[in-house]
């Protein structure tokens, strides 16, 4: 100081990044613009990491899966208005399916937003935020801010976690505060993800349903591999003997080739079963809501573990609800099973016996030979499922319909949050966000393999994987359009059909032109190759998987979701 009289000021900045800081917060994803480019700046001058995307929403997929895979959460920083509402679409994913991440935005100054007078990207971001995330919340002074954020992480980790939205107004982005009154304010949290622990008496009725099941299920989701029990969820399987069902994103949870997997025969144990440990998934729309045809038209004992006692009976009556974090949940019903006999003989004979079946008949299709040019999706993902078995180690991302579907039944997973997909809404536009976000966490190679309409939605991001040299490999599964690439219009014009792109594509010269590896294959065996290329140079690759475009089908396995309109006669 330059005299005694001077009193040493901090800006928000400061008070914000150190608030980041003490959270754990080490990455930040976004794009720059104003009023945070100077905030951005001084966050890399602090020594914190920045990932700038070409695309916000694909800026806030990667915070919500960089939350996923770590159980903190993922911030993404946009501009205001515009800019928020791209990264709101990420959040509202987040949300969606129980990842932790903070939308942080800046917002014009609220005299002029509140009366509606015209201010830059003027908006109420705050009210737009709230029906889409878990909590939205509004830091209007400087002072304010240590508390603002250590309630956006302990709202985004505890409980169910999910997005919270934190509105920087223009007023608290230009204000100063004395620094040692600053500093009095700074702090860190307190165990901001407290344990739940389970009402003894219901982990009793928990394991008495299980006991007295014959023919006993548990079904895997994406929360269970989000708890990172493994160890503990491993051992519950394993000491019971009860056969398993992973959900897309829980496959690897326990390898997909343990020998209680039910995976590959899915349409028999739903039907079949009579009593069902539900772990980390929902009776949502992706398990037929808990009845119907999918369980036979019998109505099941469930048990359902979820740490939201309102999710319980939200489709069909729960016999035995255990409300709880799921590792102490799992931790007290091994011990209440503790001596409990192994499933039924007859039971897990019958499900093995289906599960070979199914993989005997999957097999040959896999290593069909077809024309250089025209892969399908069996032996060009039958390639990929090869090369990835060596490197358990590398996450896979996977949108797109029949790309989505097929790799899901093809490509075995072998350890737990090594597989990123649609999620819990079925969206296509993750990808490439994915990558990134699990690129950056992990450390390790990302291969994903991409519907060519599903890279659509993100694939300028290729330019973000090749600036930061991150190593992610693309397989654009190119058939030319969304489901086919053949077919014309109905009408009989000369116009495209809605569901076809430009044939012959080559989105392989995209990476080329930003300084990445490109790669056009034409055989499985030159798609192998350049995916094991990929993986141990772990360069930006992006492959053009030429396929048929006569292969693939109508919505995937979701076509009854695909209403037409019938022609009156």
């Amino acid at each position: 100081m330059s005299n005694e009289t001077e009193v040493e000021l901090v800006d928000a900045f400061y008070m914000l990044i150190e608030s980041l800081k003490n959270n754990g917060i080490e990455n930040v994803y976004g794009i720059p613009g104003i009023p945070v480019t100077a905030l951005i700046r001084s966050w890399q001058a602090e020594g914190g990491k920045w990932y700038g995307f070409r695309h916000e929403t694909n800026a806030a997929m990667a915070a919500g899966v960089a939350g996923y895979l770590t159980g903190k959460p993922g911030v993404c920083l946009t501009t205001p208005a515009p800019g928020f509402l791209n990264g709101l679409a990420g959040a509202a994913n987040a949300t969606t399916n129980g990842w932790p991440m903070i939308l942080l935005s800046g917002a014009a100054g609220r005299r002029n937003t509140d009366l509606q007078q015209g201010a830059f990207e003027e908006m109420d971001q705050l009210n737009a935020a709230r029906p889409h995330v878990k909590a939205a919340y509004r830091i209007n002074h400087i002072s304010d801010i240590p508390i603002a954020v250590a309630r956006a992480v302990r709202t985004a980790v505890s409980g169910r976690p999910g997005a919270v939205y934190l509105d920087l107004s223009h007023e608290m982005l230009t204000g100063t505060m004395p620094a040692a009154a600053a500093e009095a304010l700074l702090f860190t949290p307190v165990d901001p993800t407290p344990k739940q622990l389970p009402d003894p008496a219901a982990v009793k009725r928990a394991a008495d349903l299980l006991k007295g099941a014959k023919k006993p299920l548990i079904l895997l989701g994406k929360g269970a591999a989000y708890a990172q029990a493994d160890a503990d969820i491993k051992a519950l399987v394993e000491d019971t003997g009860i056969p398993f069902l992973p959900m897309s994103m829980a496959k690897g949870l326990l390898p997909d080739n343990h020998p209680q997997c039910a995976g590959p025969a899915r349409s028999y144990v739903l039907p079949e079963c009579d009593v069902v440990l539900i772990v980390g998934a929902r009776l949502n729309w992706l398990l037929g809501n808990g009845k119907g045809n999918t369980w036979g038209n019998q109505l099941k004992k469930f048990i359902q573990i979820d740490i939201l006692p309102q999710e319980i009976d939200s489709n069909v009556p729960i016999a035995a609800p255990l409300v709880g974090d799921i590792a102490s949940c799992i931790a007290a019903l091994r011990e209440a099973l503790k001596g409990m006999p192994k499933a039924d003989a007859a039971w897990m004979g019958g499900i093995a016996e289906r599960v070979n079946a199914s993989k005997e008949k999957l097999a040959p299709t896999l290593k069909v030979e077809t024309p250089p040019g025209m892969m399908n999706y069996r032996n060009s993902l039958g390639a990929l499922r090869d090369v990835l078995a060596k490197y358990p180690s590398v996450t896979l991302v996977n949108e797109g319909a029949n790309a989505l579907d097929n790799t899901r039944m093809i490509v075995d997973q072998y350890q737990p949050r090594k597989r990123i997909d649609s999620g819990t809404w079925g969206i296509m536009g993750i990808g490439m966000g994915a990558c990134i976000g699990a690129a950056v966490v992990t450390g390790e190679p990302v291969v994903a393999v991409e519907g060519d309409s599903a890279f659509g939605f993100s694939g300028m991001e290729v330019e973000t994987m090749v600036r930061y040299n991150l190593p992610i490999c693309v397989i654009v599964m190119n058939n030319g359009g969304i489901y086919k690439g053949n077919e014309t219009n109905a009408g009989g014009y000369d116009d495209p059909s809605p569901t076809s792109f430009a044939p012959g594509s080559r989105y392989d010269k995209m990476i080329e032109a930003f300084g990445g590896v490109g790669v056009n294959a034409q055989t499985p065996a030159e798609l192998a190759a350049a995916v094991e290329e990929a993986i141990k140079s772990r360069k930006p690759t992006l492959i053009n998987a030429c396929l048929d475009p006569d292969a693939g089908v109508e919505s995937g396995r979701i076509a009854g979701l695909n209403i037409e309109r019938k022609k009156k006669k």
